[in-house]
């Protein structure tokens, strides 16, 4: 495979916390390269490392050792500004909380990225609309998220995350505050998203449903990649 389809290399990636007397070692020395157009998922127990295996291939969190690659930068070269500006460009984020903006409407607080990216409003206000057409709330652009139902909020999460085009789509929990169905028809969507689209989607999950849906899981265990499944 051409490096150029490679969306995420680690190498050796550690990563060590102190509460002051013991060393945690959250990661321990991780070697994964995710191409693009994957829909795979990192799974494991509590405390397995997979909520900071996606900090740090986001660049949320700097490794204590190793490596990590994004669209072929490192991401270590990069100083604070470089880094936040090539996340914002390169990776959409879906959390279980939603975090969306409550006093913005629908399309603020999708729009909020292409507007610190200068697009202009006719584009932005193009893209919002499109969006929501594929994600299934057309004309609810104007409401906030208070007057919306917890999977209507994922959704607009969904087209957030998805709307300035990034090539990684990461989504740490994205069902863990939905009911079953809520959670499988959104899933559902973004698998069609990724088919149509080609973004790449990486999930940190618990969900049995993700997994099975899911066409790679990488198991952690302590820090380390325990198995790498493909179906």
């Amino acid at each position: 495979m051409s490096e150029t389809r490679q969306i995420i290399v680690t190498r050796g990636l550690k990563k060590t916390y102190s509460d002051g007397t013991i060393p945690v070692q959250a990661v321990r020395g991780v070697d994964l390269i995710i191409e693009k157009g994957e829909f795979s998922t990192i799974v494991g127990p509590s405390g397995s490392g997979k909520t900071t295996l996606l900090n740090l291939i986001s660049g949320l969190d700097r490794p204590t050792e190793g490596e990590v690659y994004l669209n072929g930068r490192l991401l270590s070269n990069l100083t604070g500004k470089e880094l936040s500006d090539f996340r914002r460009d390169h990776i959409g984020f879906i959390f279980q909380a939603y975090n969306l903006i409550p006093v913005l409407t629908v399309e603020e607080n999708i729009e909020y990225i292409m507007l610190l990216q200068g697009i202009s409003r006719e584009e932005r206000h193009r893209r919002v609309l499109d969006i929501l057409q594929k994600v299934g709330l057309s004309g609810l652009e104007n409401r906030k998220p208070p007057q919306l139902s917890g999977g209507q909020q994922q959704r607009v999460a969904i087209a957030r995350a998805m709307v300035s085009q990034p090539s990684l789509i990461l989504a740490d929990e994205p069902t863990a505050n939905l009911d079953s169905e809520t959670g499988e028809e959104l899933l559902d969507l973004m698998i069609h998203l990724n088919k149509i689209t080609g973004m790449t989607f990486l999930f940190s999950t618990h969900d049995k449903m993700v997994m099975e849906k899911a066409r790679r899981i990488i198991i952690l265990k302590d820090g380390k990649i325990a198995a790498d499944e493909r179906k």
